[in-house]
Formats: C-alpha cells, structure tokens, sequence
C-alpha cells in the first residue's frame, strides 16, 4: 500500500530531479513545504511560473537577465575592454561577490565534453570570437574551472583566440588554497600554483 498521497509523490519526484537533491533530500523539502502555510507555496509555485517568462539570455554576454541588455552590460563604469569568460551564470555571481572584477563577461553555458556530444558549436565560442571582433576588447580572462573539461575548454579557447583575432589572452590563476597545507595538495593544484607564482620584486 502506497502510503504517501500522489500530490506529495509527484512534488517529491520533481524536486528529485534537480541536480544534488536525492531522494531523502526531495521527500524532507517536500514534507517542508506541505507543512509551512499554503500562501508561502502558492508564492513559491508563482516565482517558478515566473522564471521562463521574465528571465531570458542577454544578447551581450549571454547571462540570464530580466532586461537586454543586462545590467552589467549596459553599465558604463564598467571596462568592455576586458571581458571574463565563465562556464555558467553561477560563475558569474561568484566572482561578482568578490568585488573585484570591473570588467564585463561572456557566459559559455557549458564546457567541450565529446563523450556527451558538446563540442564548439555547443558552447559559445563563436559568440565569444565575433564579440571580440566586433568591440574593442583588449583582454580575455579564461575563468573556466580546473576540470577536465573546463581545462580542455580554455586550452581550446587560448588557441582559437590567438589563432583568430588578436587579443591578449589570460588565464585565471589556481593553486593552494588559503589554509591548506602544501603536503596534503594533488599534483594538479601543486602544478599551477607553481606556473601561477608570482614575482615579489615588483
């Protein structure tokens, strides 16, 4: 005998389909959720409806924005001559919550991954390369992560970019991580914190 309603079943069997949620994780939101008032699920319900309508790809960067072009974009204090290429949005607010980072951004919306059938055409590279062509962009940061994949994406960038247009190519740089003792490092981290070194003369 099926003890748990449909309703509650189906609601358990989507949030099971987001990345990261398990099974227990989906039936504990769930039960969460029935046990909270029906206005706050109604308000969730429509802020869900609400993503697909009034969320959209800018034409510029390619980042999920309410407005084309988004806010970053059409924002004048910021340098369009350096432009950070990130796999996804959620690297995009990462590095935007560090302050640092004055210039503006290309979203790839994925990594090259052969064995799942994402090559170049997959990615935003041409994107990346016309915009470049088109505006006046001094400097490319590759701010993919250091994957597999995302290192595979940024060798394949760094190359068509010199190849193609000319530009000043960077990458982000990665090593040991603030804490970590060097002994407990993998040989990857290890490897670029070497490369990444910097010069205390200056």
């Amino acid at each position: 005998m099926n003890v748990v309603p449909p309703a509650l079943s189906r609601l358990i069997a989507d949030l099971n389909r987001l990345p990261g949620i398990g099974i227990k994780s989906a039936t504990r939101l769930a039960l969460h959720i029935l046990r909270r008032p029906a206005s706050e699920a109604q308000s969730l319900a429509r802020d869900l409806g609400e993503l697909h309508r009034s969320i959209r790809l800018c034409s510029g960067c390619f980042a999920f924005a309410e407005s084309d072009p988004c806010a970053i974009c059409k924002d004048s204090e910021r340098d369009g001559g350096l432009v950070c290429v990130v796999e996804e949005s959620a690297d995009l607010m990462a590095i935007e919550k560090t302050g640092v980072f004055k210039g503006k951004y290309h979203i790839l919306h994925g990594v090259l991954s052969p064995m799942d059938g994402i090559g170049p055409e997959e990615i935003k590279a041409d994107a990346l390369v016309e915009r470049i062509r088109k505006q006046q962009v001094r400097e490319v940061l590759i701010a993919t992560s250091s994957t597999v994949p995302g290192e595979a994406t940024a060798a394949y960038l760094i190359k068509r970019l010199q190849e193609e247009v000319q530009v000043k190519v960077t990458r982000l740089a990665c090593g040991i991580p603030m804490g970590m003792d060097i002994k407990y490092a993998d040989d990857l981290t290890l490897s670029r914190a070497i490369e990444a070194r910097k010069d205390t003369s200056k």
